[in-house]
């Protein structure tokens, strides 16, 4: 299947999802006909990286505990993903184990009294690092989109930030805004 085309929303991903329901990025593929997967290939406790530590109002190289995956569709790599959360809000808990989590994280966070209520996503483009141009099989002038995304609680608090990258060629992003009169 081609993502020549693809346009997706972000609300699936950050709103939990009812008990058995399934993985919103499987949903998505197969809503396009595909095979949407994951592979968590690190998770555990890291200093943040100091964007990382600015969007979530930490202090430079605090620990927070990250889950990093390479997304497929397909069984083709599309997506890298590594997604931050404070340890108060994660240690201990399955966010720092390699293991899929029923429901997704944002499924988990809720059971833990974290949801989203406001969600800021920034987009850019550049080249790709030689890594993620060899996981993502690009090119060698393939440039990438890079998109975070940083949700927050009822308080105005940032709980989790996802930092995304992914081929630009085929991408259309669309988002919609239901403006407050």
């Amino acid at each position: 299947m081609s993502n020549s085309d693809w346009v997706s929303s972000s609300v699936p991903y950050v709103v939990p999802r009812a008990q058995g329901e399934g993985d919103a990025w499987q949903d998505e593929a197969a809503a396009k006909g595909g095979v949407g997967s994951q592979r968590i290939v690190r998770a555990g406790e890291v200093p943040a990286p100091t964007e990382v530590a600015a969007l979530l109002s930490i202090g430079d190289g605090a620990d927070v505990v990250v889950r990093q995956r390479v997304i497929y569709l397909d069984d083709q790599p599309t997506e890298l993903t590594d997604t931050y959360y404070p340890v108060d809000v994660a240690r201990g808990t399955r966010l720092e184990g390699t293991a899929k989590i029923r429901g997704g994280a944002v499924t988990l966070l809720a059971e833990l009294g974290y949801t989203a209520h406001r969600v800021r996503e920034e987009v850019s483009a550049r080249m790709p690092t030689e890594a993620e141009r060899q996981v993502l099989d690009l090119a060698d002038a393939e440039p990438v989109l890079c998109m975070t995304r940083v949700t927050l609680d009822a308080t105005g608090r940032p709980f989790q930030v996802d930092a995304s990258v992914f081929p630009a060629s085929g991408q259309r992003l669309r988002y919609e805004l239901e403006p407050r009169i």
